[in-house]
């Protein structure tokens, strides 16, 4: 499992890469436009739902194709794959990074709590996909640049309309780490964990 989060990690480092340089063209778009942190606010608002459906397709998917799970054990995997690592990627690790910044307006918001009415509805929904479509490769590539986006938008959020150059680079970190580790580890690592041995010879 440690070869394979590795391996994991270093195939889709240059993918997440480019999903932060497109994170970071639309960040600097939105503070020439001086667009209004309500903007930014309603941009995480519809990008965080959609990433916890794609994170819910994926894993749940991911899971059906590498065991025999049944439903119910598929759900809670599916449930907790996608939630919570959504959770961490769109939400704590960017404000880990607005506090480190000191960024004005920062604050941590926690979508399947604060708008439990959107948020979970549709991961179960991206659950249902997954277990009757388990299909991982399309969904795995807009993962990454839905997670990107939300990950921006929140940290849009705690900001002056406009961005200073020197932190450019520190968000631009950030970024990559909001996405890199937790979508390789809800699409593929967290899955994988929870399928015996003899599933995964099998498959």
């Amino acid at each position: 499992m440690a070869y394979e989060i590795i391996h994991q990690l270093k195939r889709h480092a240059p993918f997440t890469a480019l999903g932060t340089a497109s994170g970071v063209i639309i960040m600097l778009i939105l503070s020439f436009a001086q667009a209004p942190r309500s903007g930014a606010e309603m941009l995480f608002w519809g990008l965080h739902p959609l990433h916890v459906l794609l994170s819910a397709m994926v894993t749940a998917a991911m899971y059906r194709l590498h065991s025999q799970g049944g439903v119910w054990r598929t759900v809670i995997i599916g449930y907790a794959g996608s939630v919570g690592i959504a959770t961490l990627s769109d939400s704590i690790i960017p404000f880990a990074g607005e506090w480190l910044l000191r960024l004005p307006y920062r604050g941590v918001h926690i979508g399947f709590i604060e708008k439990w009415w959107l948020v979970n509805p549709m991961a179960l929904i991206g659950i249902a996909i997954g277990y009757g479509w388990p299909h991982t490769h399309f969904t795995h590539a807009g993962h990454v640049f839905i997670s990107t986006w939300a990950s921006l938008a929140h940290m849009t959020m705690a900001m002056n309309a406009r961005i200073e150059p020197a932190i450019l680079p520190i968000i631009a970190l950030f970024l990559f780490l909001a996405v890199w580790i937790p979508c390789c580890t809800s699409d593929i690592v967290f899955p994988l964990i929870w399928t015996n041995k003899k599933e995964k010879k099998s498959r």
